[in-house]
Formats: C-alpha cells, structure tokens, sequence
C-alpha cells in the first residue's frame, strides 16, 4: 500500500479504535442484544415514557455499532481496489482506490464525533451559564462577546437559544447569563466546554490603548426531565426573589418576578427571571437546580472512571481551557487538546466544532496535551 493510502487507513483505524474504546464494544453489542429482545416484547409499549427510552438507547447504539461496522467493511473493500490496481498497473483504478479510503477518512472522523455523542445525557437541551471574571468593564464585555459566540454556534447547528436568565454590566457587557439551548446533542456537544476562558487584547475601554487579559467562566449541563429523580430536600433551599432586569431594557419587570434558589449543602446558585410569572421562574430555577445536581453526579461518574476529578475553579489566571488572542497575534488556542485556530473572528462567530471534536475524542483517550500559555 502507498504512503497516501496508509495514511489514510491509519486515520480510519484510528477513528474506529476510538468509538470502539468509548462504547466499550463488546459490552455495547451485548446490550443491543439485550435493547432487540426487549423491542420485540409488545409489554413494553404499556409504559410509552419507557418505550420511548429504550427505543433512544437503541437507535443510538444500533446507529454507532453500525457506523463501525461499515466504514470496517468500505475500508477493507477499498484496499481490496487499490491492490487489484496495483497488482494489473492500472492507476486509474488505483486513484479511484485512494479517492474512496480519502473521503472514508473523512466520513470517519464525522462518525466519530457523533458516535462519541452516545452519553446518558449528550442528547438533551443543555443550559449554558456564562460569569464574567475579575476585572470590572473589560471581564464584563468580554462574557457578553461569549455569550454571542455560543449564541452563534447554536444557531449554526439551528438551535433554538432562550435567554433564561441575565445580568448587566456596570458599564458595559454582562456579568453572568444563562442560555437554554434546545436541540438533538446540544448538551453532548457544549458539555467540553465547561471551564474558564481567557480573551487578550487592546481594550476599547482604555484611553492609553494597553493589552489587557480578561476571564470568563463557563459552565454546561444538561436539562432533565422527570423521568429522572433527584431529590432535594426543601430545607436545602434559601429562595430569594428579586426585580428582573433585561437586556437593553427589554423583559424589564415591575414586581419582584424573579426567582434564585440557593442549595445551601453544596453552593449550588441557579436563578430564572425569563418569565414575568414568579411561579414560573421558580419552576424553571427548580428545574435548573435539578439539572445541576443531576450533571454533578455524573461528573463524579466520570471522574471515577478517569481517576480525576476537575473541579470547578475560581476565574483566573492558570484554570483557563482555551484561550482568546487578539493582540498581538491572532490566534485561539485549546489549552487541553492543542487544537489551534489563526481566525478567532471566525471563532468568536461560533465556529467551534474543531475544538469540541477534539475535546470529546480526549476524553476517551484520556491524553493530555502540554501547550504553553501565551503571555
């Protein structure tokens, strides 16, 4: 096989070998084994919430074992043509040979990425809460241009984004908000992003136009719905109401509609004041609440699994996961995965699936990369 076709099995081998890993294949065909049979039991229509469950987890196994399966048998087809060709000295069959394992490759790592999308959770809606850090205007702006640039990227995967809770800077900016976005994977994709994110650059709020290093903190979890039971005990809860205040004067209220639930046992802040009924907002928060509860035990499953745990930090300098440079270069760069983007325009207008696909191939892989701070 020729250097170019090698190159491109060993991507595909690659990509596969990872899904493989993330299933826990042999584990993953037995329970497909187990999801048919019980497919087949006209009983289990009796529960439709159940159904409907079993049936989610089948579909995404069967579709991920299955994706596997046949970029395994194209790939060995593939070779199979690229041989043929080589051994009759017929290029023309040998180019069509390396066309095919070429595009594989890149249906592989495609495939990678959604089987890779196969968590309890990954395919919920996901609630996205962005805090400025330290620093006053320019942290604040800088959590208002992120969350425009997760705002971005929903609307590329046509998301839908509610507004669910807001806070206004001082002087400019924000200091916190919370998204829902609501769409198949939203949580599985926007789950690596949690962490602190950093943004250097000229301030527009400096006379003398020096470089400043601004922080903002993102947290990512999924929305649940009753079938999952988290129980919180009333007690655990300081409850606060308070007037909303929206953006740009927009949703302003004149009563004390909005709602922030405190979980005093483990610091756990959520607050609504999308709605103008306090009932609702409380409802919503409650919902909230759940949800982080429910994604900080799964957190925990994970780090049990990896041996780790990451917790979260305080926004500053040293707990960052990507950061932003606009001056005096141009560059976004993964501090966890090493992928690197020369065209942060592009990236702060949402495009940062590059970086979401590398962060979910790392967590099956568990390798970490060592990459330099910028200064």
């Amino acid at each position: 096989m020729r250097a170019e076709g090698q190159a491109h099995i060993d991507r595909i081998e690659g990509a596969l070998a990872l899904i493989r890993k993330f299933l826990d294949w042999d584990r993953a065909v037995r329970r497909l084994h187990e999801l048919d049979a019980r497919v087949e039991d006209p009983k289990l229509w009796d529960d439709p919430k159940q159904a409907e469950a079993v049936m989610r987890e089948r579909r995404r196994l069967d579709a991920a074992i299955g994706t596997v399966k046949q970029i395994g048998q194209e790939m060995a087809d593939a070779i199979e043509f690229v041989e043929l060709g080589e051994m009759e000295g017929d290029e023309d069959t040998v180019a069509e040979g390396l066309a095919t394992l070429a595009a594989l490759a890149e249906r592989a790592d495609a495939d990678k990425v959604q089987a890779l999308l196969a968590g309890e959770a990954d395919a919920n809606n996901a609630f996205l809460e962005v805090h400025a850090g330290a620093g006053g205007t320019e942290s604040q702006d800088w959590a208002e241009m992120l969350q425009r640039m997760y705002t971005r990227w929903a609307e590329r995967h046509g998301y839908k984004v509610e507004l669910v809770d807001y806070h206004a800077g001082e002087a400019a900016g924000i200091k916190g908000c919370t998204l829902l976005i609501k769409g198949e994977n939203a949580y599985g994709y926007a789950k690596t992003e949690s962490g602190v994110h950093r943004l250097v650059r000229i301030s527009p709020y400096d006379s003398s136009a020096r470089r400043h290093t601004s922080f903002s903190s993102v947290w990512v979890y999924p929305e649940i719905d009753d079938n999952i039971d988290i129980e919180i005990n009333p007690a655990d809860l300081k409850v606060d109401t308070y007037r909303a205040s929206g953006a740009g004067g927009q949703h302003v209220n004149t009563t004390d509609s909005a709602v922030r639930i405190t979980h005093v046992p483990t610091g756990i802040i959520v607050a609504s004041q999308n709605d103008r009924s306090q009932h609702k907002n409380r409802a919503t928060a409650m919902g909230m609440l759940r949800a982080r509860l429910y994604e900080a035990e799964l957190a925990k499953r994970e780090a049990a699994a990896s041996g780790e745990y990451a917790a979260k930090t305080e926004i500053g300098w040293g707990h960052q996961i990507r950061s932003y440079v606009l001056q005096p270069y141009q560059q976004v760069k993964d501090l966890r995965t090493g992928v690197v983007s020369t065209n942060p325009t592009e990236v702060l207008d949402g495009a940062l699936d590059p970086f979401m696909a590398a962060a979910l191939s790392q967590r099956v892989t568990g390798e970490k990369v060592a990459v330099e701070d910028d200064d």
